[in-house]
């Protein structure tokens, strides 16, 4: 999938509202320069209460300046306050950057790996699991 298929793909999820996701964006000045999404864990074969971070981006020239770490913590505050027992996600296992950062923000790699089709290539993911609590779901900031 191109950049511009997936960006066609993403404006027509976020337009059609569909509730399946639930989106965060993260603004400075005006602009948007971040954006999250969880929902319900996907995997079809593991039915399970979980929540899935789905996406979690930033602008580069926002990287370490506490934007990611605030859509982390508004993404883990809502889906505690939703009644999520855990937070999943699925990373690059070669991606140590996104691993350290998921690691600071308490996710630890459950076990779980399986490959990720990119153009017809398998690259590994690992599965990251974080316990959500009440303390979580206080830190909302939603209205």
């Amino acid at each position: 999938m191109s950049v511009e298929e997936d960006a066609a793909r993403r404006r027509a999820c976020l337009a059609q509202g569909d509730g399946a996701g639930r989106d965060v964006v993260a603004e400075r000045d005006g602009q948007v320069i971040g954006w999250g999404c969880y929902g319900a864990y996907r995997e079809e074969d593991s039915p399970t209460a979980d929540a899935e971070l789905y996406a979690l981006y930033v602008l580069p020239e926002h990287h370490r300046t506490g934007a990611g770490r605030a859509l982390t913590a508004e993404l883990l505050a809502r889906a505690a306050a939703d009644g999520h027992p855990r937070m999943l996600l699925w990373v690059l296992t070669e991606n140590a950057r996104a691993r350290r950062f998921y690691e600071k923000a308490g996710f630890a790699p459950d076990g779980a790996e399986a490959p990720f089709d990119v153009h017809g290539v398998a690259v590994p993911e690992t599965r990251y699991a974080r316990r959500l609590s009440a303390a979580d779901a206080a830190a909302t900031s939603r209205g």
